[in-house]
């Protein structure tokens, strides 16, 4: 195929190529890859979202970047890809979370919230004069059980083309395949949330290859309600796990 032709498939979000490629989601995949890396591990008792945020000016307050979001008491997401797009996705997350529980009077469960998301994300690849959303999603939550019940822990994906994809661990963004390997070498199913902590972290600084700070990170627990870790837990467990960044002490 010639740079013409594949230009000319480029032009439609719901037109294939012969090879039956959609060359719009690829480009959405590709805006998520070049995004900054979020990692999701899920523990016997919790899931952990995690994730490393592109602080690109000493002038930018960090804490105005959201890279972890609050869905509901028992489900949160991190979101790699555009912001603008990713926040677009939050928002109707939280909507449709909010809609299962005023009409039926119970939380929304996880993977029908992930496939209320990808259902969402999946029209946009097939309506003209739209694209398709520029961001990938993890989702983290505990389903909701009885009080006999053990929590269960769900960690699923969301792609730019809709389909939605459950982890043990993973990770979406920027060396997202070298994140995904250190997890694969070191996840352990029966681990705690704690350890699922240091495990995020840990690869998370494998990625980069050298220390991080806690301003730089954001780091979200559902274990089994949703829980945020402050700066100050942030500093202790990387300086626990020897990742401190010392400029950052």
């Amino acid at each position: 195929m010639n740079g013409g032709q594949q230009q000319a498939y480029d032009r439609g979000t719901n037109i294939f190529s012969p090879d039956g490629r959609l060359y719009q989601v690829e480009y959405a995949r590709e805006a998520v890859r070049r995004g900054s890396v979020s990692v999701g591990v899920r523990a016997r008792d919790g899931v952990v979202l995690a994730a490393r945020k592109h602080v690109r000016s000493p002038l930018l307050e960090a804490d105005g970047i959201e890279k972890l979001h609050k869905i509901d008491d028992h489900l949160g997401v991190v979101s790699a890809g555009h912001v603008a797009d990713a926040r677009r996705l939050v928002d109707f997350s939280r909507r449709r979370a909010q809609t299962d529980r005023l009409r039926y009077g119970e939380p929304i469960g996880v993977e029908p919230f992930t496939k209320a998301v990808t259902d969402h994300v999946q029209e946009f690849t097939q309506q003209g004069g739209a694209r398709p959303f520029g961001a990938a999603l993890l989702v983290g939550g505990v389903e909701p059980t009885t009080a006999d019940e053990d929590p269960k822990p769900r960690l699923f994906e969301t792609d730019p083309s809709g389909t939605p994809h459950e982890w043990r661990a993973t990770a979406i963004g920027a060396n997202d395949d070298t994140v995904r390997e250190y997890l694969e070498a070191n996840y352990d199913p029966q681990s705690s949330v704690q350890s699922g902590i240091e495990l995020a972290l840990s690869a998370l600084a494998d990625a980069e290859d050298g220390p991080l700070a806690p301003e730089e990170i954001s780091v979200a627990t559902v274990a089994p309600t949703y829980r945020a870790l402050d700066a100050d837990a942030r500093r202790d467990t990387l300086d626990s796990l020897d990742l401190l960044d010392e400029q950052a002490s």
